[in-house]
């Protein structure tokens, strides 16, 4: 990307919380990707019941199977793991983001022919709660996109707008808008992204987006990673924030940073000791020979 034409994405995606681009991901990258996805569909044929990696389709069988989605690609193939990690995928997130980027999560959701389901109006971060509302999400269409095909369509310019409850009436969590709440949504004005294989959509957390069932003979799978700047946290304790792959929260590009900003206020912040060594205050503060 020229430094003309990333001034206009980021111009774009700052306005509306989104933006497309055709034809991203080149010609090798896309075989690669869509070669990848074969291997695991092929794998999901054995599968037992119940399989962390696959979310199938009621109907789904070994002889003819039908999935909604392939979860944490990352972990399943290196194809998936060097795109999204060390590939074109991290590039683009560091093109919007900056220099300093996290990587959150991936999944492959493919939404089969003749009838692949629906995802109905919703916004993402209330799934995994980060302590600003950077994180964004690059999905890769590995197939071309058509209107009969479910394309994702986008609220513009909803990123800066209301964070709503998805939750049911009788409080249960739903993932979704509650249709009485669409009209204030204003899901009549979304974009439909569309567009041919190797297409990249970014959207923000918050932008309102959803998209229709796949009414074509052709599946639409569509390749999603999330990343964050990487002075943004995300909360442990809510949504899926503890239920994600090996590589979730891991810096994809540049330097972890010593802050942290919540509320408005920044703060410097201690190492991460996560995967380290931590005794106790008395040690950090009088030193390892105390």
């Amino acid at each position: 990307m020229t430094a003309r034409d990333r001034a206009h994405e980021l111009e774009t995606y700052e306005r509306d919380g989104f933006v497309c681009l055709e034809s991203f991901v080149a010609a090798d990258w896309l075989s690669r990707l869509n070669a990848a996805m074969e291997r695991l569909i092929d794998e999901s044929r054995a599968a037992a019941p119940g399989d962390w990696r696959f979310d199938p389709e009621p109907d789904h069988t070994a002889d003819a199977p039908r999935l909604r989605r392939i979860n944490t690609p990352v972990d399943l193939d290196p194809t998936f793991a060097e795109f999204a990690l060390d590939g074109p995928a991290t590039d683009l997130a560091v093109d919007m983001l900056g220099p300093d980027v996290r990587f959150h999560h991936s999944k492959l959701n493919i939404k089969w022919s003749g009838g692949g389901e629906e995802v109905k109006w919703h916004q993402d971060i209330q799934f995994w709660p980060h302590t600003d509302f950077s994180p964004l999400t690059i999905g890769i269409y590995l197939n071309e996109v058509d209107d009969q095909m479910g394309p994702m369509g986008i609220v513009p310019g909803s990123h800066r707008g209301e964070l709503f409850d998805l939750r049911a009436d009788d409080g249960s969590w739903a993932g979704a808008i509650r249709d009485e709440d669409l009209d204030r949504a204003d899901t009549a004005t979304a974009v439909y992204l569309k567009g041919p294989a190797g297409s990249a959509t970014v959207h923000n957390c918050c932008a309102i987006h959803g998209s229709a069932p796949n009414t074509s003979p052709r599946m639409r799978p569509l390749l999603l990673q999330t990343y964050s700047r990487a002075d943004s946290y995300p909360l442990l304790g809510v949504g899926t924030n503890g239920k994600i792959s090996g590589s979730a929260h891991s810096l994809v590009r540049g330097a972890a940073p010593n802050r942290i900003t919540v509320g408005g206020r920044t703060m410097p912040a201690a190492p991460d000791w996560y995967k380290g060594k931590y005794t106790s205050i008395f040690a950090q503060q009088q030193g390892p020979d105390s």
